[in-house]
């Protein structure tokens, strides 16, 4: 093959194909931060924002040029050379290199953590029936909800962060009020509530006042928050559900509340359940609106998506979608040869938070917040549908547009175990999945193809979670440890041992600041820079 010659004649084109500026006579021997530096040029923005930079679907790493990418893809220059360039985060999270906090009280397994939507609160959940919110900032449980009478298998946090949906062993759905409720107004939208609504809102709003003030009259003695008399009372407040859903015959697998662009007050919560169905609740009235049948066998995942639809995995191997409206079956998506275990949308994270950015900020006016978390929505889906992952126990994975179509976009193949979890990153450019195979593997969040394997964990790898930035990404495994991967370089970052016992649960906080992990050591660990 003739060398590479010391010029490109290189075109810029952006995520959708388009043609940035007119082709470039470029040095061959250009690296992705001189890139960065002329496109930031071409584009004329006024301050310079990162990006990185695709030949041949491959990305150009730091410490690469143009000549060695075309070596590589044995690429001709006899024509344009395609520089596909993609906006990166303007911010940066900073990566945890230590242990801040180990929290004790549960008596069993820590099996679910889970931040805020703000980032500003926690709660977990325990082989022991109780749910706990904690405090970050004292590092003590701010609140020790007990009520469920088996294990408390899964966690969501309501948009607005004033509630969390419980789910267990005990085949019922627990809503409980944030401790910072007390502090939020309640703020309610005649329209968009029934007079049966309005009602059970009022008993809400008296519980709420009332709530105030005994806090004001404790308040009024002067002790400190941290007295015991402040403790006791929050405990009175908060250990109790203000909703408990029963319909379910059996355990609940996973819970989903319905995104904040869609209502901007937290009401409607959709849940499923090891008996086959799923259910959609409204948790001001406390009663099931409407049940979606169709599965045969126990539902393991369950995602109220953006576009007004559930999507639902099941052991029966099929993934359904309804209508968030009425329940009814839309389509349903098979290719699966085994159980369905985990599934992810490219919009999770952009659903998750809502109306918050990365610094945990949101409008307080109802209408301004659901109108910023739409467009938060909008702009994590781009320019098509929001994408389907789903992972199952034949080792493999699909690629879906469900709100499309049924047939699936790709096949993913690698893994040689059952796949615990999938995630999509922030942005939804990237799916990672984690399998009993001891590896977890990335993949292109757009096409399916495989971009990279981690490695370095010597037991399964049974959770992972994503920086809100995409440029890293934490897993936990069963043999005790938590590793941060770099995706520039696709190498460990930094080991984090500390736990006893295998992690069940790992989350990485909405804002970026600190990392949550739970375990079969019976507790959670806080984990900063």
């Amino acid at each position: 093959m003739s060398a590479t010659p010391a010029k490109v004649l290189a075109q810029f084109r952006n995520e959708s194909g388009e043609q940035t500026g007119p082709p470039l006579d470029l040095p061959a021997t250009m690296s992705p931060e001189q890139l960065n530096e002329l496109l930031n040029e071409l584009l004329q923005n006024e301050e310079t924002l990162p990006y990185s930079f695709y030949v041949n679907e491959e990305e150009l790493s730091s410490g690469d040029t143009v000549a060695e990418r075309i070596a590589a893809g044995g690429l001709s220059t006899e024509q344009a050379l395609t520089i596909v360039y993609v906006p990166q985060s303007v911010y940066r999270v900073r990566a945890v290199t230590r242990c801040t906090a180990t929290l004790e009280g549960h008596t069993e397994a820590v099996l679910v953590v889970a931040f805020s939507p703000d980032g500003q609160q926690l709660v977990s959940g325990s082989g022991d029936h109780s749910v706990r919110f904690w405090d970050l900032n004292t590092q003590l449980p701010s609140a020790t909800c007990k009520g469920h009478r088996g294990w408390v298998l899964c966690a969501a946090w309501s948009p607005d962060t004033r509630w969390v949906a419980t789910g267990g062993m005990d085949n019922e759905v627990r809503i409980w009020r944030s401790p910072a409720y007390l502090e939020q107004p309640t703020i309610i939208n005649p329209a968009a509530f029934s007079a049966a609504a309005l009602a059970a809102a009022a008993k809400v709003s008296a519980a709420s006042a009332a709530s105030k003030e005994e806090d004001s009259a404790v308040g009024s003695s002067g002790l400190p928050a941290t007295t015991r008399e402040e403790r006791q009372r929050r405990q009175r407040v908060f250990n109790k559900p203000v909703r408990i859903l029963k319909g379910h015959r059996k355990p609940i697998t996973a819970v989903s509340w319905e995104p904040a662009h869609i209502q901007s007050v937290s009401r409607r919560l959709v849940s499923a359940s090891k008996d086959g169905t799923v259910k959609v609740w409204d948790t001001l009235l406390g009663r099931c609106l409407f049940s979606c049948s169709g599965h045969s066998m126990s539902v393991t995942c369950v995602r109220w998506g953006g576009a007004g639809m559930i999507y639902t995995g099941s052991q029966d191997r099929k993934v359904m979608v309804y209508s968030a409206t009425d329940g009814k079956l839309i389509r349903v998506l098979t290719g699966h040869g085994h159980w369905v275990n985990t599934m992810a949308l490219s919009t999770d994270y952009a659903l998750r938070t809502g109306a918050f950015d990365h610094h945990g900020q949101a409008p307080e006016d109802p209408e301004e917040a659901r109108e910023r978390a739409e467009e938060r929505y909008l702009t994590a889906k781009g320019d098509g549908p929001e994408r389907l992952v789903t992972g199952s126990d034949d080792h493999t994975m699909y690629l879906w547009h469900p709100t499309e179509d049924k047939k699936p976009i790709e096949r993913l193949t690698g893994h040689i175990q059952l796949i615990n979890v999938v995630s999509f990153s922030p942005d939804g450019r990237l799916l990672a999945s984690a399998s009993f195979d001891k590896s977890v593997k990335i993949w292109d969040g757009k096409t399916g193809k495989f971009i990279g394997t981690l490695r370095g964990h010597v037991g399964a790898v049974y959770q992972v979670c994503w920086s809100n930035d995409s440029r890293m990404i934490l897993s936990g495994s069963r043999d005790t440890t938590l590793k941060l991967w770099d995706l520039k370089t696709r190498k460990l970052k930094i080991e984090l041992p500390g736990h006893a016992d295998e992690v069940y649960s790992v989350d990485w906080s909405p804002n970026g600041s600190s990392v949550a992990s739970g375990s079969k050591d019976r507790t959670l660990k806080i984990w900063r820079q």
